[in-house]
């Protein structure tokens, strides 16, 4: 991977060193001379990390692959683990009472006026694997209204299903009573029956892995996913749900643990059991409160002028 980035950037160096040159013989020409001396010297280079290596055996550094994860740009509001005045605010939002164990979650499943057959076998994923979890056809009734209803019904958690083209396309998360309210773009989703060996989830309550929301911005959304989850899995079960940022999209997985002695010493060896489903989210908007898209209050919302480079990540 290494020789390729090497050789890419050796064509791109000289295609700018002879951008100037108006005859195009005499541009080929260098072009291809001045990629023959990066080449060059590139391979020795390579040689002479190689020779060093060797002769340093174990003690040699190891070289770090440069990755767009690693190379990020610095962020102003990145959240560290003994973050005082975060913890102190974490201690009265929204999110507080069920960290606190007072509030159980409860979450109420809707989508679209005219949902498909794949939105519906979702739907039934994520009745298996969220606790106290409901499903109510939206017919035509508002997601106000729809928000209201459940607010009376002491719901926590509302989540609205919507698709294009009978694909689903968005997730919205509504933090019951009060907000905030998620947009997601809902893309790369995988049912179970579509998984390679996967396995069926039980009723036990899962363990949650929150990973890599690192920003203000991804602290305050990865407390308002694991609202989704009780605060007291039951390891019994051996049931994982995943979440891991990356590049501010958030992979979503689903696992058993399963303990197996295939060599019958006693030698236990421990492996992952897929159970599904399996989606990505990127977050579009984060609003204070409840739905309200036309007068609503933003925290955060996504705009083309944010992505002013590849190594800039907001969650």
């Amino acid at each position: 991977l290494h020789h390729r980035s090497t050789m890419a950037k050796g064509r791109l160096a000289a295609g700018a060193r002879v951008g100037g040159i108006k005859n195009k013989i005499k541009r080929q020409q260098m072009y291809h001379k001045l990629k023959k001396e990066g080449d060059k010297s590139a391979k020795q280079a390579r040689k002479l990390r190689q020779k060093e290596t060797e002769e340093l055996g174990e003690d040699a550094p190891k070289r770090v692959q440069r990755t767009l994860d690693n190379t990020r740009e610095a962020d102003d509001t990145f959240v560290s683990p003994d973050d005082e005045e975060v913890a102190g605010e974490d201690s009265f939002d929204e999110f507080a009472p069920h960290f606190s164990g007072g509030l159980p979650p409860r979450t109420m499943i809707t989508t679209g006026r005219y949902p498909s057959d794949k939105l519906l076998s979702f739907v039934e994923e994520l009745l298996v694997m969220l606790p106290n979890s409901e499903y109510r056809p939206r017919n035509a009734i508002t997601v106000k209204r729809i928000v209201a209803a459940c607010t009376e019904r002491s719901f926590t958690n509302l989540l609205l299903l919507t698709e294009k083209a009978k694909k689903p396309q968005s997730l919205w998360l509504i933090k019951l009573p009060g907000g905030p309210t998620a947009r997601f773009k809902l893309t790369t989703l995988v049912l179970p029956k579509r998984i390679s060996g996967h396995g069926r989830p039980t009723a036990h309550r899962p363990e949650l892995i929150l990973n890599n929301f690192s920003t203000r911005l991804g602290h305050r959304l990865g407390r308002m996913l694991a609202c989704l989850f009780p605060h007291d899995p039951q390891f019994k079960g051996r049931q994982v749900v995943t979440m891991h940022n990356q590049r501010d999209f958030v992979f979503f997985r689903h696992h058993r643990y399963v303990f197996e002695d295939n060599t019958g010493k006693g030698d236990v060896a421990v492996r992952l059991q897929e159970l599904g489903p399996r989606f990505t989210l990127k977050l579009k908007s984060l609003q204070l409160g409840t739905f309200d898209p036309q007068h609503g209050e933003y925290e955060w919302k996504h705009k083309a002028d944010l992505d002013t480079s590849r190594r800039r990540f907001h969650v």
